[in-house]
């Protein structure tokens, strides 16, 4: 495989990042393992990085019944992960963020 195999996803980084300039910055992985796919993602000790997905999903037109939001960590993490597309490549949104003790999940991590 050749950087010009992840053409999909590099030219959607850059779609992106004209379209979108004022969203928040993810962190971005793109990887010959799946070589149609874009991942976004954003980890934050507060809840800003669930704000900053959620920004990117509104953007992305990913509907809000396509997230799925668990915790993991005992129930320490929130997580919120969606799919969808864009200029062709897959997009992958991920946000992480720390749940205060009073919004833990109960035993076994789900909600």
């Amino acid at each position: 495989m050749t950087l010009d195999d992840l053409t999909v996803p590099l030219r959607t980084l850059r779609l992106l990042a004209v379209d979108f300039p004022g969203l928040p910055a993810p962190d971005v992985d793109v990887s010959p393992l799946y070589s149609e796919r874009l991942r976004l993602s954003f980890h934050d000790t507060s809840c800003e990085s669930l704000a900053a997905f959620e920004q990117w999903r509104t953007a992305l037109r990913i509907a809000p019944d396509a997230v799925d939001a668990r915790t993991q960590s005992d129930g320490r993490t929130r997580v919120l992960a969606a799919e969808g597309s864009f200029a062709g490549a897959v997009i992958v949104l991920t946000a992480y963020a720390d749940l205060p003790a009073a919004d833990r999940a109960p035993a076994g991590g789900v909600w």
